[in-house]
């Protein structure tokens, strides 16, 4: 077993145990020392081991514990504001034993005495929601503004790894695509209102990275907006991370152009979407809805965009969602060839569109979410903070 898996499985009988012995039994001070001598373990071989809580949901790291889906402790942590647990080093048994008290006195609502609470805070240990530096800090009560101290520049990275992987012929990483919609799905909830953190472009060249993940974050929030179940935002999240994929087979300088496309450029652009789906068909058959989109997200509601279609018909809702997102954000950002739109310019020309460019219902969804959320969009950059616990 995976020693990340095996902390985790030590830390539920710690808590067990601690639920059941008073201080100084046996068998408490047995689990408290082997949950200790497993941290140990997992430390020597990551020295900054994290791990995410969300639902029923278990990442470490960016990685998806599958055997642990339904684990009955991930729950209760994220309900009691666990959403992310984070060691170093200098963590000592001493500190595991006061913050499991402090789990059990969170889970139980036993009352503590907070200013023992506060001297007793473990140094190697952070924990609380996502974007919050610590529940002691101040700054916990402020995230309802966009001032979320948190970095998307893990998740950057992975997304560009992806793209150099299936740039380089191999096969998609979906496990590690599913991971980075699971960690912005964490960050949009760091608070009990849905936050929309999009990331700052950084270089031109690194477009298709940064407006795929703002795209996902963009998708899951309209999906939540328009009351859509879980499964279908993060499936909605997928869609939106993956929309791009084909520009993977576009050369770097095309895309980066500043001026106008010549007529075989345009040609090369316009295939990105087919090949798109075809790479994600090609390496999961289960996300044929992210394939749809891939294929659907420059095709207009009139029928219009590319790639051309010999049959009028409707697209997907997913695509019609996706579509909105991409647009947004497309026009928000700095291009070689334009400036960023305003918010409020680019809201009123998707009003302007509805009904013949967008699906009037999810455009109108859209604009409604965007103008009513401002103050939750949070622009964060890949350097400027340290990812927050």
């Amino acid at each position: 077993m995976p020693l990340a898996l095996q902390f985790l499985t030590a830390f539920a009988q710690a808590l067990s145990a601690l639920t059941l012995y008073p201080e100084g039994h046996t068998t408490r001070e047995r689990a408290l020392d082997l949950v200790f001598e497993k941290l140990r373990d997992l430390l020597a071989e990551d020295p900054n081991p994290v791990y995410s809580f969300l639902g029923d949901e278990i990442v470490y790291g960016h990685i998806p514990l599958r055997e642990l889906r339904g684990w009955e402790w991930a729950p209760r942590l994220s309900n009691i504001g666990i959403q992310r647990l984070q060691f170093d080093a200098t963590v000592t048994r001493e500190e595991i034993e006061a913050f499991l008290d402090d789990v059990l006195a969170r889970l139980t609502l036993r009352a503590i005495d907070t200013s023992e609470a506060r001297q007793m805070r473990p140094s190697g240990i952070r924990y609380g929601a996502v974007g919050i530096k610590g529940d002691e800090d101040p700054a916990a009560e402020q995230i309802a503004t966009a001032t979320i101290a948190f970095t998307l520049g893990e998740e950057a990275q992975t997304i560009r790894w992806i793209h150099d992987e299936m740039g380089g012929n191999r096969a998609l990483p979906l496990s590690e695509a599913e991971a980075v919609v699971r960690a912005l799905s964490v960050a949009m909830h760091g608070d009990q209102h849905v936050m929309l953190p999009l990331l700052k472009l950084r270089r031109f060249d690194e477009y298709t990275t940064t407006h795929s993940m703002n795209v996902c974050v963009l998708a899951m929030g309209l999906a939540e907006w328009l009351r859509m179940s879980s499964d279908d935002v993060r499936s909605f999240g997928v869609a939106g991370l993956l929309h791009d994929l084909g520009k993977v087979r576009v050369s770097k300088e095309i895309l980066t152009k500043p001026g106008k496309f010549t007529p075989q450029e345009r040609a090369e652009m316009n295939r990105h979407p087919a090949e798109g789906a075809r790479l994600i068909l090609t390496a999961e058959e289960d996300l044929d809805l992210a394939a749809v989109v891939a294929y659907e997200h420059h095709i207009m509601l009139n029928g219009g965009g590319y790639p051309g279609l010999k049959f009028a018909r409707d697209c997907h809702q997913a695509s019609k969602l996706v579509h909105v997102c991409d647009v947004y954000d497309a026009l928000r950002t700095d291009r070689p060839y334009r400036d960023a739109w305003p918010m409020e310019k680019v809201l009123a020309y998707m009003e302007e569109r509805a009904g013949t460019e967008f699906d009037g219902a999810m455009a109108h969804a859209f604009t409604q979410m965007m103008r009513q959320w401002e103050p939750r969009v949070a622009v964060v950059t890949e350097e400027e903070a340290i990812p927050a616990v």
